[in-house]
């Protein structure tokens, strides 16, 4: 089984194998990053730690390009693989045909699509995780002989869903709910405990950087815009309910697959909607996995109530108070919840029909269905995600300021970028995760022509000096000690021309721009760094020293089957 999840993701994420930088929307790779400020999550908000941290380790050895390509890449694997192993568990009489139909429902459904247009790479990994995770709980509720290798398996896959704060939350989620699921093994308190003490662990990066980091001032009016501007959006045909069921409705409508966005939706839906279905009278016959098909109701519910009038005035008045909760604004997100309920129903329906049809026919029968429903996710969304190549520039610029690292600023204005060399869809500035020093930028972010205000004050203010073409004196008391201009990307460089021509570029090319500003950079205090480095290697070590724990436990099941077999040949 896991080589079929293992080619069901690379016909998905295919274009990817090819040399080159996943660079769209959100998604960000470069050759190389740095454990700067920016990546610890202490000059912005936390939202990518410890996935910065990591990938800054990897790159450190291995092309930052190949880290993040492969991580995707094993994230849809593990979501394949994770499905099937779920089934063989939890619903063993649905056999190898179900678990292909539950593998092909975990990699191929509008989610995933939907996640990879949008860059949500690492949101992937931690989707790919779910139903490791909870496989993980289940054997530990329904015997006692899963012991260490049962909590380090545990212990592992939070923490690697750890690689992004919302991963860690939907794992955390998962395990908590199948602590109710029915078992003789470990007691509720027990895998509670486990899942309760993993997960603290595993948020240590981002509790610790948003405690220590720079004061981040939350915009009461940008609460309001974002929660509307992030909320499930009904595709054509469908109303917001029948969209997050059927796996879809992200809040961007430009990071749709094209078979999304005509009436075909309602057909697409209709036959994921229909395999699901056809198993769900045999899962609900079975105890243990009743808590991840209630899991799969709420993550499609309660977004939905979420997105309603009510719903989203209730979400505002959370986010004001506790601007944190922000996290919830994006509600599509957490029907990746629904995942490990979906697959174990999409197992069960070889099982329904088994009177009047082979299981192997039904299997065949629903996995076309499934990619049917869905073809152009293929080959990288029908050729949407693929690598682009770097022009030489940037690696020249980043070398002159990794030479002199200080704090440095950026035009044209604006969050995002629209170069000429990497398609069409608007991507994350690349510069911030290539530089040794912090990138200023306000976090803004232009959604349908409506303005989400970002926590950047400082970038804010710097960047009112630069529009106004203030003199560099201005930016250099400001603390910038770079200033770079991307040329290439169009937006609104207001009177900056009056500040450049005061100053000789150190780099110039028909892209970009590096001049020298020359201000002191306010560093963070030493200690909190420290602090908040110590709270990575705390994940890490936790990620590292369970995975070990749970292949040597493996290892060693393994030559202890061995040993009980005659000659060391098979077992009768």
């Amino acid at each position: 089984m896991p080589g079929y999840a293992l080619i069901l993701a690379l016909v998905v994420a295919g274009p990817l194998l090819c040399p080159g930088y996943l660079l769209l929307r959100d998604a960000v790779s470069t050759p190389r990053s740095y454990l700067s400020d920016g990546a610890l999550g202490l000059t912005a908000a936390p939202r990518a730690t410890p996935q910065d941290f990591a990938v800054a380790l990897a790159s450190g050895v291995l092309d930052g390009g190949v880290v993040v390509k492969t991580l995707l890449i094993v994230g849809l694997w593990l979501a394949g693989w994770g499905a099937a192993h779920l089934v063989a568990t939890t619903l063993p009489v649905a056999g190898m045909a179900g678990q292909f139909v539950a593998t092909t429902l975990a990699i191929w459904n509008p989610y995933v699509a939907e996640r990879l247009l949008q860059g949500h790479w690492s949101l992937l990994v931690g989707y790919g995780v779910l139903p490791w995770v909870a496989t993980s709980v289940l054997t530990l509720r329904s015997t006692n002989s899963a012991g260490w290798s049962g909590l380090f398996g545990l212990a592992f896959w939070i923490a690697m869903a750890g690689l992004t704060p919302t991963g860690l939350l939907l794992a955390a989620t998962v395990a908590v709910v199948c602590v109710a699921a029915p078992g003789s093994g470990w007691p509720r308190w027990r895998c509670a405990a486990a899942t309760f003490a993993t997960a603290a662990i595993s948020a240590l990066p981002w509790l610790t950087a948003a405690a220590l980091g720079a004061s981040l001032t939350p915009h009461t009016s940008a609460n309001t815009v974002g929660v509307a501007a992030f909320a499930p959006r009904a595709e054509p045909g469908l109303g917001t309910l029948a969209s997050l069921a059927s796996l879809g409705g992200i809040w961007n409508g430009e990071a749709v697959p094209s078979s999304r966005t005509t009436l075909f939706a309602v057909a697409s839906a209709a036959l994921l909607l229909g395999v699901v279905a056809l198993g769900l009278p045999t899962v609900t016959r079975r105890p243990r996995a009743v808590p991840l098909l209630v899991l799969a109701a709420c993550a499609v519910l309660v977004p939905a109530v979420l997105a309603t009038g009510p719903g989203l005035g209730m979400l505002r008045a959370v986010t004001d108070l506790a601007p944190g909760f922000g996290v919830l604004r994006d509600g599509q997100k957490w029907v990746a919840l629904a995942m490990p309920g979906y697959t174990l129903s999409a197992a069960g329906a070889v099982v329904t029909p088994r009177r009047w049809l082979r299981p192997a026919v039904t299997a065949l029968t629903c996995c076309l269905t499934l990619i049917v429903a869905l073809p152009d996710l293929a080959w990288g969304v029908w050729g949407r995600v693929e690598p682009v190549r770097y022009p030489p520039g940037w690696a020249a610029v980043a070398a002159v300021i990794n030479a002199h690292p200080g704090t440095v600023a950026v035009l044209p204005a604006g969050t995002m970028r629209r170069f000429s060399w990497a398609g069409p869809a608007p991507v994350l500035d690349p510069l911030p995760r290539w530089v040794r020093a912090d990138v200023l930028t306000t976090g803004d972010l232009v959604i349908s022509g409506v303005t989400v205000i970002g926590e950047g004050d400082h970038a804010r203010a710097v960047q009112e000096l630069l529009l106004a073409g203030s003199d560099p004196s201005s930016l250099a008391a400001a603390g910038v000690a770079w200033l770079v201009v991307e040329s290439d990307s169009p937006g609104d460089m207001g009177l900056a021309a009056r500040t450049l021509d005061e100053l000789p570029p150190v780099y110039r090319d028909q892209h970009l721009a590096a001049y020298r500003i020359g201000g002191e950079s306010s560093d963070i205090a030493p200690n909190r760094r420290r602090a908040t480095v110590a709270a990575h290697l705390a994940w890490l070590a936790l990620l590292l020293l369970s995975g070990a724990g749970m292949a040597a436990c493996r290892v060693r099941r393994h030559i202890n089957q061995g040993e009980d077999t005659p000659l060391g040949g098979a077992a009768d």
